[in-house]
């Protein structure tokens, strides 16, 4: 089943602790394009999920996003005074006040307005990220915004499938038409040999190697049976490979290379108008076909 490369997943979790949301976009590409903004605590992990991510969704310009913030709650909760740097410092100061004689009447003080005793609770979060938060509680978060991308490129591919076997009937459809025309095509090249027969033959100097030579060249130019037999072979085949389980982008898009080739011999072999009229059609619906096969994984 063909997927597409646009997609979208998000999850979501809020605790009385935290909310965190990933969030994950897809846009066509040849490659894999992977770019990531994860919050402070987490860059040690981008190599991580680049790997989970590249192993899920294969191609495509991805844009993925771990968003962690903490309710307003809980940052004045954790807004006060670090008892143990609080105490390490005075501990400190006082030793130095012993050292040199010096009063010990403000050692309190001082200490409280040393760095890193009364934090914000900005800062008090950001030093509890990596111990209260746990990679493996937000890991499911990932997978779960990555199988609603999945799913959602599956949900298009469908549409997206659909709309180019459509096409392809198209094409099909044309080609019984000139399937149908082909007989009457072939009576007027045939009349068109037996008058130029008879000039010829009325002729004294007529040549029967000449003759015999330009019907061939005829014969070569003007028949299109290998090239309908093809042309129906590959339709057939570019609609068995949208039905593959593997990923199947590029190897629809060598098989149109291949119906346009024969399309192309036919326009330019069948010396009919009618014929051309039909391989122009044929031409536009492959350009259809093409331009959707860009959205193909």
């Amino acid at each position: 089943m063909l997927q597409s490369m646009t997609g979208y997943g998000i999850a979501h979790r809020e605790t009385d602790h935290y909310s965190a949301t990933v969030e994950i976009k897809s846009l066509n590409s040849k490659t894999l394009d992977l770019s990531l903004r994860l919050p402070r605590f987490l860059q040690d992990r981008e190599l991580e999920i680049r790997n989970l991510v590249t192993k899920s969704l294969v191609r495509g310009k991805v844009n993925f996003s771990l968003d962690f913030v903490r309710p307003r709650n809980a940052v004045r909760a954790a807004a006060g005074v670090n008892q143990e740097i609080l105490l390490a410092t005075y501990r400190e100061l006082e030793r130095a006040a012993d050292l040199v004689g010096a009063s010990k009447d403000q050692l309190f003080t001082l200490a409280l307005n040393m760095p890193g005793v009364v934090q914000s609770g900005t800062e008090a979060l950001a030093a509890e990220n990596e111990e209260e938060i746990a990679w493996d509680e937000l890991l499911p978060l990932v997978h779960e915004a990555l199988e609603r991308l999945n799913q959602f490129r599956q949900d298009e591919g469908q549409t997206l499938t659909s709309e180019i076997l459509s096409y392809v009937e198209t094409i099909r459809a044309q080609l019984t038409e000139i399937e149908r025309h082909d007989p009457e095509r072939i009576e007027q090249v045939r009349q068109r040999l037996q008058q130029h027969l008879a000039d010829l033959t009325a002729n004294e100097h007529f040549n029967v190697i000449r003759f015999e030579q330009e019907v061939l060249y005829y014969v070569e130019k003007l028949d299109i049976a290998e090239e309908k037999v093809r042309l129906a072979s590959h339709l057939n085949y570019f609609a068995e490979t949208t039905r593959l389980p593997e990923s199947a982008g590029k190897k629809l898009s060598f098989i149109a290379q291949e119906i346009g080739r024969e399309i192309n011999t036919i326009g330019s072999k069948a010396n009919d108008s009618t014929i051309q009229h039909l391989v122009v059609g044929m031409k536009e619906e492959l350009e259809k076909i093409k331009e959707q096969i860009n959205n193909i994984l």
